[in-house]
């Protein structure tokens, strides 16, 4: 991972439009870009708020980046997007990262496995 003084924190709105659009494709197309956005920003250190940058990301995961870049010259998605947020913060969620379990559980930020292990057995015993 390269991170450094020069790190920085993104804007991801746009990067989650192409991941939107990307999981109308397939699950498998939304997971390579999220890969290909990893790299970007945390091997190769690209600003994740350029549309090149997410154009030159959806190319590397294999879906056209022509669509790509309409994605991001309109406003598509961003409604579902917004949706999906609200959704989120609505169930206590406000940074990653977050691990919802059967969809009624959250364990919030990075925890060490004595952490998960407790709320486990909370679980099982709910």
């Amino acid at each position: 991972m390269r991170m450094g003084e020069d790190s920085r924190i993104w804007n991801t709105f746009d990067a989650h439009r192409l991941l939107h659009w990307a999981g109308t494709i397939g699950a498998g197309e939304q997971r390579a870009l999220k890969e290909a956005l990893f790299v970007a920003h945390f091997t190769e250190g690209r600003r994740l708020t350029d549309a090149e940058v997410l154009a030159d990301a959806a190319a590397a995961a294999g879906l056209d980046r022509g669509r790509a870049v309409e994605v991001l010259a309109d406003d598509l998605y961003a409604a579902e997007v917004r949706a999906e947020a609200a959704l989120w913060l609505s169930r206590g969620i406000t940074g990653v990262p977050a691990v919802v379990v059967e969809g009624k559980w959250l364990i919030s930020g990075g925890q060490p496995a004595s952490v998960f292990e407790e709320a486990l057995r909370k679980m099982a015993n709910a």
